[in-house]
């Protein structure tokens, strides 16, 4: 008879997954697990590579780099309720980018007196006792669960990886009590389940009449628009949605974009305002978008007909949503788009293809009006300590490929950064789709992970900065060999909360005072924050630059760094707050 603890089923069955990586802060709870891996290690058995991240803030996020360049949700381990509430940040983003995530847990041991192996045997076991650990994260995952037995881990994480890979996509969590993970079991006493017989949920096409609905209201609309954020997740949407604005005359507009969802080279591309669209359209199409404007910016939304084509298309999870639409349809964008575009080709005749040029055509004035406008933004290079960041972004923008992977984290720049530094190709670019700051660090470490070839580079705000565990990025990039260059921009504080009291306040006594609580430097020589010595401190390369002329050799110099396989952090003083 073979008897192994219910650690060896828990890792058997994130084999049998397919999970690659265990991203890790561990602690008491784990020793199961730890000596589990150990054993295994010692007799040649293949499980996910184990990276540890000195905090959970990286660790999720680096799970989430891997789910938004692969698709597949992977593990991640964290100390009970302590280290729960410090991925829950974290955990929030990957709900609202639907990236399928598996957090696990440990929970305090139950047993007190030494009833059952792995009892309470410390201090902090008493005192990381809570009433409901699982509230931490609950608004935030698709599903939870606490492993009552090892009878039931491999149909139990089975369970799991459906939820988190059903659409829309999500992070799970799992509670792995200290004493049920020692348990021992009979080999032959354990059922065997096969992951793909408790398999996921996919969202796919709609019916023909519903397809012929949409096809009829584009070949009929005079000026259609379509708004969309996170449809280039899956890069074959991005290939059907250019082909469609081309043969319908779409001019599609990004706003917050999550990743690139039309090469931006695209006659049909409009730029990231959907303000001057909506104003003179007549038909409007929400694609995979959460937020497509801010309804109290943008007054005549109402006249136009809307239809939505989205993975979430009720916002379930978002308690008031606020956008009316006409026709609203759930599923797979690509595949939706695909149904439409099949349709309007086939009812194309040569008058509806000239009109469509025609319409098309006549969009070249306000292209090269935006053109002209960011290149003139880009142009005015600012001054010493003082540096435009359209400037610094337009000199990014010529001195990296296409195919590198670009993470943008500017915050109150963000816009501006989505101007200059254009995007050509799927999947190059990621932007914020959640609440929490801070995503930028341990997000590019995972698209490193998963895209070992790729240059990635994140672009993140001085204050955001402070929010990733910057330190544990850095750690994690030495220790794991994944370098990435990030680019920090020091405006001394957070713009973004200054600005939301001038919207609210106008001419309030914050203003009069300039007296923000936003302001993160006094400026006082010799006082000024050193960013890049926290990456130095790892073993990265890292240099601030002040002067607009000398951007392009420090940037030069970092990604000379990065392709010699460092981590470079370039700290840029920019226009102050």
């Amino acid at each position: 008879m073979t008897s192994h603890r219910t650690a060896h089923h828990f890792l058997e069955a994130l084999v049998d997954l397919g999970i690659d990586y265990i991203f890790a802060n561990l602690g008491t709870d784990h020793v199961s697990l730890i000596e589990e891996i150990a054993r295994w290690d010692s007799e040649g058995r293949v499980h996910p590579e184990v990276i540890l991240c000195p905090h959970e803030v990286v660790a999720v996020h680096m799970a989430m780099g891997v789910a938004f360049a692969t698709g597949r949700g992977q593990a991640v381990f964290v100390h009970v309720d302590a280290g729960t509430a410090n991925a829950c940040m974290a955990v929030q983003n990957a709900f609202r980018y639907r990236l399928p995530v598996l957090l696990v847990a440990g929970r305090a041991p139950f047993t007190i007196h030494g009833e059952l192996p792995a009892g309470r045997d410390t201090y902090v076991h008493f005192v990381q006792d809570s009433f409901d650990q699982a509230s931490i994260v609950r608004p935030y995952v698709k599903w939870e669960y606490t492993l009552p037995s090892g009878a039931v881990v491999k149909e139990a994480l089975a369970r799991a990886a459906a939820f988190m890979h059903s659409d829309p996509p999500g992070p799970v969590y799992m509670m792995l009590p200290r004493e049920t993970l020692a348990e021992t079991w009979d080999e032959a006493a354990m059922p065997s389940y096969l992951p793909a017989r408790y398999g996921s949920v996919r969202a796919g096409g709609i019916e023909p009449k519903r397809a012929e609905a949409i096809a009829d209201a584009l070949m009929a609309a005079d000026c259609p628009v379509a708004l969309t954020a996170y449809l280039g997740r899956n890069p074959d949407a991005v290939s059907v949605l250019e082909r469609l604005a081309v043969v319908c005359g779409i001019r599609v507009a990004e706003f917050n974009p999550v990743t690139m969802n039309i090469c931006q080279d695209s006659p049909c591309f409009a730029g990231s305002n959907p303000a001057g669209l909506i104003a003179g359209a007549d038909l409007g199409l929400l694609i995979d978008i959460d937020v497509p404007f801010v309804p109290q910016m943008l007054k005549a939304p109402d006249r136009l007909r809307w239809i939505q084509i989205d993975v979430d298309a009720l916002k379930a999870d978002i308690p008031m949503w606020g956008f009316a639409t006409d026709l609203r349809v759930q599923g797979d964008s690509a595949v939706i788009l695909r149904q439409v575009l099949d349709i309007v080709v086939a009812r194309s005749d040569e008058s509806y293809l000239k009109k469509v040029r025609e319409r098309i055509t006549s969009w070249r004035p306000a292209r090269e009006a935006a053109e002209a406008a960011r290149i003139s933004a880009a142009a005015q290079k600012g001054s010493r300590g003082a540096i435009n960041p359209a400037h610094l972004f337009a000199r990014l923008q010529a001195l990296l490929s296409e195919d590198d992977i670009v993470i943008n984290e500017a915050v109150r720049n963000a816009p501006v950064l989505q101007q200059q530094l254009r995007r050509t190709r799927p999947m190059t670019y990621v932007g914020l789709a959640g609440g929490g700051l801070g995503f930028s660090g341990g997000m590019a470490l995972g698209l490193k992970l998963a895209n070992p070839s790729r240059r990635v580079v994140q672009v993140v705000g001085d204050g955001a900065f402070h929010f990733a565990a910057s330190d544990s990025v850095f750690a994690v990039s030495q220790q794991y060999q994944l370098p990435i260059l990030t680019v920090v921009l020091d405006n001394n504080g957070w713009q973004a909360v200054k600005a939301s009291v001038q919207r609210v306040h106008p001419d309030g006594a914050a203003q009069h005072r300039d007296a923000f609580l936003s302001r993160l430097s006094t400026g006082r020589p010799g006082e000024q924050r050193r960013f890049a010595d926290i990456a130095c401190a790892f073993g990265a390369h890292g240099e601030r630059v002040d002067d607009p002329d000398a951007l392009d050799a420090a940037i030069g110099r970092c990604l000379a760094t990065l392709d010699g396989g460092r981590s470079a952090v370039l700290h840029v003083d920019v226009t102050p707050l």
